[in-house]
């Protein structure tokens, strides 16, 4: 994969998974068992709309970045990391409470994909940590 096809497609998941964390909500309405970690309609648990609240945030913050990723590689690597955080700390607590199994089906794959994959792009596109794209994007 050239770094500008890489780069072009980092765009395209940085749009794609900035899309996914502003649907949290309907997600959680659709599919409570993969994405709600409380019995009820989400707007009843003060603790998911707080999930819910930040994750629309990133998402919106990920939309940005997808105009230029070399100047927003600390927020990409944010997300990657605390995506992988987030979803090592539910697939344990799933593991806990034997009523929580659905999120290794739901949010923990769909976080560590979110991670995987904009890993593997920004790599490839050739954008360093110093937020300087390769020559084939300059």
């Amino acid at each position: 994969m050239t770094p500008s096809t890489s780069y072009r497609l980092l765009q395209i998941a940085l749009v794609f998974f900035g899309t996914v964390m502003l649907l949290l909500y309907p997600l959680a309405v659709v599919w409570p068992s993969g994405w709600a970690w409380h019995h009820g309609a989400p707007y009843q648990s003060d603790y998911f709309m707080m999930i819910v609240g930040l994750y629309a945030t990133l998402g919106l913050f990920l939309w940005n970045a997808a105009r230029r990723p070399e100047a927003n590689i600390s927020l990409i690597w944010f997300t990657v990391w605390s995506s992988i955080v987030h979803a090592v700390v539910m697939a344990v607590q799933s593991f806990q409470s034997g009523h929580h199994m659905g999120h290794l089906w739901g949010d923990v794959p769909a976080l560590l994909l979110a991670a995987i994959v904009l890993t593997v792009l920004v790599r490839s596109s050739g954008i360093t940590r110093h937020g300087s794209a390769s020559p084939a994007q300059t």
